[in-house]
């Protein structure tokens, strides 16, 4: 099980003095997500600052851009970590893509599918040379003059990563992407449940199997070195939790459990802007079904033992500032 760290940083000294250190932690990849800051302009600090871990998005919002913007940036990307970086897409939802980014939606599943397709005819064109004549239901390519080229970096596109929760976007992930992003809103039962089988029937459609692809979790933790600390992640967890579990999306995953009505309550709650009473309605049972609660020793032998052999690689962010060796001997944790 390999494990990711965030490259966080509010400036591009932040950045660089954080990869340089998750790297020599072991970490074996990096990632940023779009949520405050831009998703990439991290990473091409991160890797002028490192040599050997991955760099990837989890996520950036596809919807927000196009084919060609993401084609572009990827390429990019992949030059200058000299073949490191991974591509992961999220579809966000409706109300973010129109009243937020001001874009359009609709059919998320088959756009999304036909977006990275879309993308795979524009590298194509760019490494073999071959016309851009992509015509689809909701993108079209069809011109690509020399001048808008980019030179040949040597190692091929990045790989894409989907993120998914439902089974219809799941089985794009594993019928056109070469890798799946878990949504933190996630149990080992729906995975077991839901998601592998609709993979394996987007595997189906392409011939693939399930050893060409990898399956990444950026899972929920629940640890510290204190009570205080414990309380505190716990607290702030399951607000988490039921800020997902309040968007109708997601019901699923509470379904699997029984507890779908309580994306009803919690749903009520979220338009009244009753964050703590959300995060009080997260019981015990239900951030232990969602989260891993241990100790910073038993963290990763928890994960291993409910996601061991479903997931390939998994987000860890641990505080290695604040004692550090007890940290460093955790993360050990993950690989044995």
């Amino acid at each position: 099980m390999k494990i990711d760290g965030m490259v966080g940083g509010a400036t591009p000294d932040e950045i660089a003095r954080n990869a340089r250190n998750l790297e020599a932690l072991g970490y074996d990849g990096l990632i940023s997500a779009e949520i405050t800051h831009d998703p990439f302009l991290a990473l091409a600090i991160a890797a002028e600052h490192t040599t050997r871990v991955d760099l990837g998005t989890s996520i950036a919002v596809a919807f927000a851009r196009n084919p060609m913007t993401l084609a572009n940036i990827g390429h990019d990307l992949q030059t200058f970590s000299r073949g490191r970086f991974r591509l992961g897409l999220g579809s966000q939802i409706k109300p973010h893509i129109e009243k937020r980014f001001s874009m359009p939606w609709s059919h998320p599943a088959r756009r999304m599918r036909e977006f990275i397709l879309a993308m795979r005819a524009i590298w194509r064109t760019w490494d073999e040379g071959v016309p851009l004549e992509f015509r689809g239901e909701f993108y079209r390519h069809t011109l690509m003059t020399p001048m808008f080229v980019p030179e040949h970096n040597g190692f091929g596109p990045p790989k894409v990563l989907l993120a998914a929760v439902g089974g219809v976007m799941t089985e794009v992930a594993g019928e056109v992407a070469e890798g799946m992003i878990l949504h933190g809103f996630t149990t080992e039962r729906y995975v077991r449940e839901h998601t592998l089988p609709a993979l394996e029937r987007g595997f189906a459609k392409a011939g693939r199997t399930r050893e060409e692809f990898e399956i990444c979790g950026p899972l929920f933790v629940v640890t510290g070195t204190s009570e205080e600390e414990m309380a505190a992640a716990a607290t702030a967890t399951r607000r988490q939790i039921a800020f997902y579990a309040s968007t109708p999306a997601y019901r699923p995953v509470l379904e699997a459990h029984g507890w779908g009505d309580l994306q009803d309550e919690l749903n009520r709650l979220s338009k009244r802007g009753e964050w703590v009473l959300m995060g009080e309605a997260i019981d015990d049972e239900i951030l232990a079904t969602f989260a891993v609660v241990a100790e910073p020793e038993q963290v990763g032998v928890r994960m291993r033992g409910r996601y061991g052999d479903l997931v390939d690689r998994v987000l860890f962010a641990a505080p290695v500032d604040r004692d550090p060796q007890r940290w460093l001997a955790a993360l050990e944790r993950f690989r044995t």
